[in-house]
């Protein structure tokens, strides 16, 4: 945060409208499409050089139906200290924890954009760090339903870098747990404590080419245990490999996947990577070897008005199933602040 940013009363506006079409025809994860708009207004107040409080409201409606999915109010308190940054209230979540998709599901940006808790971020040139908890659902007494808390740390430590443009990012660590439970509830259902774990290596190489400007490459091993007194779901334990390989280009990035799991569970990653299915029509279904080879075309196009087009074109081949699939996605950002006043302080 800047000085002369002290007693500045601000607007700041988000809005985020996505549009995702799923042509999935499988039994771990359904086709469907994802239209919508997001939009959150918030007022921003800097009572000091290090203090930001927001507050504001999240409206969250899907084309095809006339209510809004989702009205919620927006409360933010962040103090941050050079490199270091605690936010109680509305965290920044989602994309900003820098998981890969199998622990953490892209489609939650749309989805389940908010999550409230603390966070704690730390940023240097050579280390990143992201410690946060996310309260999802509260517990009361006489409740019929569990508490839900997720939490996780993300951590990347920068090995090397140089002039030449070769980057290693080495053990970047990945973590996240959700717990289910509560002892105020009215119900019988067993609790569920769930973890996920990703390790492995991240490289990228900075060219002086005209139409190739980097390529990138990192490499996972992925863990998944129930700890839960009680097993609920089919797999107790499993592990994947996940790796990639791209290259940015003057015409946007391409990337190429390869997940391979075992077993695998993770609440909140990407469903089409899970060993269990969440479709509708078959619940039950489980396929212990999960085996994808995903091409991905990604591109951003900065529009005047500091909006941000990006579009997303994923097919892959079900190693296991033998078959072809394929989604793709447009999203529009906007994302800015405006100076209101500012507020003097009384003598």
């Amino acid at each position: 945060m800047k000085p002369e940013y002290i007693g500045q009363l601000r607007v700041a506006v988000q809005a985020f409208l996505f549009s995702k079409d799923n042509e999935y025809f499988n039994k771990i994860n359904e086709g469907k499409t994802l239209y919508g708009t997001q939009l959150a207004p918030r007022l921003v107040y800097f009572p000091s050089e290090n203090l930001r409080l927001e507050a504001g409201i999240f409206l969250y409606k899907d084309y095809g139906t006339p209510r809004l999915r989702q009205v919620r109010p927006l409360f933010t308190v962040k103090y941050q200290n050079g490199p270091h940054s605690l936010l109680f209230g509305n965290i920044e979540g989602n994309l900003h924890h820098g998981y890969i998709e199998p622990l953490f599901d892209f489609e939650r940006v749309m989805l389940n954009r908010l999550e409230e808790g603390m966070q704690y971020r730390l940023q240097t040139r050579r280390l990143q760090l992201d410690a946060w908890v996310d309260w999802q659902r509260q517990q009361y007494r006489f409740s019929n339903f569990q508490e839900e808390v997720a939490g996780g740390l993300t951590t990347e430590f920068t090995a090397y870098q140089d002039s030449a443009g070769w980057r290693l990012g080495i053990v970047p660590m990945q973590f996240l747990g959700i717990h289910r439970g509560g002892q105020l509830d009215t119900i019988n259902t067993p609790l569920q404590t769930l973890f996920n774990f990703a390790g492995g290596l991240r490289m990228r190489r900075k060219l002086d080419s005209y139409f190739t400007r980097a390529l990138y490459f990192d490499g996972y091993v992925t863990h998944y245990t129930d700890y839960s007194f009680e097993e609920v779901l089919p797999y107790g334990s499993g592990t994947g490999l996940y790796l990639n390989a791209a290259v940015d280009t003057r015409l946007g990035n391409v990337m190429v996947s390869y997940w391979s799991g075992n077993s695998f569970v993770a609440p909140q990653g990407g469903k089409l990577y899970q060993s269990i299915s969440s479709t509708v029509n078959n619940p039950n279904y489980t396929e212990r070897h999960r085996q994808l080879l995903i091409l991905r075309f990604l591109n951003d196009f900065h529009l005047p008005g500091k909006m941000i087009l990006s579009t997303r074109f994923e097919p892959f081949y079900d190693l296991q199933n033998k078959q072809v699939e394929f989604s793709f996605g447009t999203y529009l950002n906007f994302n800015a602040e405006f100076l209101l006043t500012t507020l003097r302080r009384a003598d």
